[in-house]
């Protein structure tokens, strides 16, 4: 089932898409600030059909025995299974956005390959629909998005943007060029916040898109919005902060009388700290500071909610707009992704070769509730 996971990789990412951006007002930087956070593909997302989760195993990297697996727990069930498309190859990393009835898979391109597979599922992962984008997704676990209407749009590695109508197109090849790196920091927003680079896309109201990066100018997010051609800022700032590099973004509805209104939330480091803002379409709430770490992982639950896994088994969460983070107990050994479990609870997927652990968090404590082992072949991606 797991044969021929070779030479591409289904992680959507934007990360190291690195264009000069000048102006005719350049943005000056009294320090360059700390380096970059890099963000893996490891992450998990809730949409109607359940809770994903995709996750690396296998061996080593450097000979290609690390295959990215994906998996889900149904929505009303408690036990995950193994549902990574078949017959393509993910050495490179696994990408994925879901929509109101499908979930979309991209694999980042790895040894000699240099497009990316796609695959969508419209029955909780039972069956897939084989697609292709030719070009390189980017390398960034929010390289893929699906809005409410099914429209689709995919990072990619050179900073360019993509947009199919449909989630059916995307899986057809029906790509159009939205924007590029080089256009973006050029606009005027991109020129005002010395744009960087671009780590992720989604969509807020109306459906519009929403492209996430860095930029050079202190306390800047990088978050824009394409209204009807034109790109402009989505006004996030954290005063004081120093630069600002955008993690993770994700749509959240909006409850309302107009339909296709959304909001975003996103994570952010700063500094030595992390943060998540909420956008409701109007303004931004940010939330409290959380002492940054090495970023092992991150996600959105339902509402806006977030979580981070970090370097020395911390994790943190933080509910939607309520602004507050709370720390989880020490992860157990070998954890690579979390997942919301419903009712503020969570799951930790370990991973020690070709087995994967859930731990649920039950009374404040770590459980071992399920284990499976996934039919790697090593080897098989030489």
């Amino acid at each position: 089932m797991i044969r021929g996971l070779a030479r591409a990789g289904l992680v959507v990412c934007g990360a190291a898409l690195i264009a000069g951006c000048g102006g005719p007002a350049p943005v000056r930087v009294a320090s360059p600030g700390p380096p970059p956070v890099t963000v893996p593909l490891g992450t998990s997302l809730v949409t109607a059909q359940g809770t994903w989760a995709i996750a690396v195993m296998g061996g080593s990297a450097a000979s290609h025995n690390n295959f990215w697996q994906l998996f889900l727990r149904p929505a009303g069930a408690s036990r995950w299974a193994l549902v990574t498309p078949p017959g393509v190859a993910d050495n490179g990393g696994l990408v994925a956005a879901g929509g109101s009835t499908s979930l979309v898979v991209g694999l980042r391109p790895s040894q000699r390959l240099v497009f990316s597979p796609l695959a969508t599922s419209t029955d909780a992962g039972r069956h897939w629909t084989p697609g292709l984008l030719d070009a390189a997704l980017a390398d960034t676990p929010g390289a893929i998005a699906v809005g409410p209407s099914g429209r689709t749009l995919a990072l990619l590695q050179d900073g360019s943007i993509e947009a199919a109508a449909t989630a059916r197109g995307a899986a057809a090849g029906q790509w159009t060029r939205l924007t590029t790196m080089t256009a973006l920091a050029a606009s005027a927003p991109g020129r005002s916040c010395g744009l960087t680079g671009v780590a992720a896309v989604s969509f807020g109201p109306h459906d519009n898109p929403v492209v996430a990066g860095s930029c050079v100018r202190p306390g800047v997010a990088g978050v824009f919005t394409d209204a009807g051609g034109t790109w402009r800022s989505a006004g996030l700032t954290l005063p004081g902060r120093g630069r600002v590099q955008v993690l993770g973004l994700a749509a959240v509805p909006i409850p309302g009388p107009i339909p296709g209104v959304g909001g975003n939330a996103a994570l952010l480091a700063a500094g030595n700290s992390l943060f998540e803002a909420w956008w409701n379409g109007t303004r931004w709430t940010v939330s409290a500071p959380v002492a940054a770490g090495g970023v092992q992982a991150l996600g959105f639950g339902a509402g806006g909610s977030a979580w981070l896994l970090l370097s020395g088994g911390r994790s943190e969460t933080v509910g939607g707009t309520d602004g507050s983070w709370r720390a989880l107990p020490p992860v157990p050994s070998g954890t690579v992704t979390l997942a919301p479990e419903g009712s503020g609870s969570f799951d930790a997927l370990a991973v020690a070769g070709a087995k994967l652990t859930v731990w649920r968090l039950a009374q404040g404590a770590w459980a071992k509730v399920q284990q499976i082992t996934v039919p790697i072949q090593y080897g098989s991606s030489g």
